[in-house]
């Protein structure tokens, strides 16, 4: 089931702000048990994050640091 063209073309008309905020809320209002399920290979990957970043927490970025290296990308 694909969006009607007129609802796609108005999403794309949204400001890069309004994208994101529609982007977040869509993602919020998928239940949990909706998700597919995770891996194994996936599970040990974000396992092996977990404890990296529990032995060193200093070597974290904020998420301002992200947001701002990520737009930085975009130029």
């Amino acid at each position: 089931m694909g969006l009607n063209e007129t609802l796609r073309k108005q999403l794309l008309e949204l400001t890069p702000e309004e994208k994101i905020d529609l982007a977040v809320e869509l993602w919020d209002s998928i239940a949990q048990e909706d998700f597919p399920p995770i891996d194994d290979e996936l599970k040990q990957e974000l396992d092996r994050r977990l404890e990296e970043h529990q032995k060193e927490p200093s070597s974290a970025r904020s998420w301002e640091e992200v947001r701002e290296w990520l737009w930085s990308r975009r130029k």
